[in-house]
């Protein structure tokens, strides 16, 4: 049975493949994070503190453990902050993938890196595997320099880009566009939304999903993973409101310019689907089937 090792395991990605593997039992688990375990159950697998800002700790983490796969989702992912605190989300998103990187070449790890459909423009979006980036912010900056990073590694290597990720997790703190959503309508709480800018959310689940399928089939290359549906911003915050009954009249719709935002968004990203459909049986779940999934696991966290 294969060890695979997780980075980020307290991130809303990390706690689902966390979840799949406890519950496929396919896979021996460490999972690492900066800080204590957040994660609700504590047994079936090992958890390791782990700040991958640190090398010496990254180095010595993997070399006690030994895995035969490193899934890569810590990161800072925040547009903004990033396009504020340059220097750390450089050392976070480009730096502490060189130490990873040198650390899977050394051990002879496969390496699983997450990846962004920011690193687009969104001119010409939906976007293959092999379309040029030219990312519009320093976030997809950062990650198109660690794309690089892994490309040119001499280890076994795939990278899954992923668009919007949304889900819950048990104790309910990691937001994302749906709960933010439901919870601000909840309350009749007016939103702006933008509607100048397109994207195919992703359920976290298919998104850790296909993040083990990689490791299983140990494919190497690019791989796009979102949902299947494209729809603009507003348009999601629409389906939410439909989905949950709520006050769509709470809605404002307004072009991205009016937000004054620190880092530019690409317009119009989205991705065609058909190397991860055909190389790693990817099957998305549609946007209504998705917050279907989120509204059962919300109502089993109530109970």
């Amino acid at each position: 049975m294969k060890t695979v090792l997780v980075t980020g395991s307290n991130g809303l990605l990390g706690q689902k493949i966390t979840e799949n593997i406890l519950l496929n039992k396919q896979y021996n688990l460490i999972a690492t994070s900066k800080g204590s375990n957040r994660y609700p159950v504590k047994e079936g697998y090992v958890y390791a503190e782990m700040d991958i800002l640190d090398p010496g700790q990254v180095r010595n983490v993997v070399a006690q453990y030994k895995p035969d796969a490193i899934i890569h989702t810590a990161a800072m992912t925040n547009v903004d902050t990033c396009q504020v605190e340059k220097k750390l989300a450089h050392a976070l998103n480009v730096e502490a993938v060189k130490t990873l990187v040198a650390v899977c070449e050394t051990m002879n790890i496969q390496f699983v890196h997450l990846s962004t459909d920011f690193i687009f423009d969104g001119e010409e979006g939906p976007y293959e595997e092999s379309a040029a980036p030219n990312p519009l912010s320093y976030y997809g900056e950062t990650k198109v320099e660690a794309e690089a990073l892994v490309q040119h590694s001499h280890c076994r290597w795939s990278i899954i880009r992923t668009i919007l990720v949304y889900g819950i997790v048990k104790d309910m703190s990691r937001s994302n566009i749906v709960l933010w959503a439901k919870n601000a309508l909840e309350k009749a709480a007016p939103l702006n939304v933008v509607n100048d800018q397109w994207r195919m959310p992703t359920l976290a689940e298919d998104l850790a999903w296909a993040c083990l399928a990689a490791v299983e089939k140990e494919v190497t290359g690019i791989y796009h993973i979102s949902g299947k549906d494209m729809m603009s911003v507003s348009e999601l915050v629409g389906r939410v409101a439909d989905y949950f009954n709520l006050d769509k009249s709470l809605l404002t719709e307004v072009s991205s310019s009016t937000l004054n935002q620190s880092a530019a968004r690409p317009k119009r990203t989205g991705f065609i689907l058909d190397k991860a459909i055909r190389d790693l049986n990817y099957q998305p779940h549609s946007f209504v089937e998705g917050i279907a999934i989120l509204e059962q696991q919300m109502a089993n966290a109530s109970k």
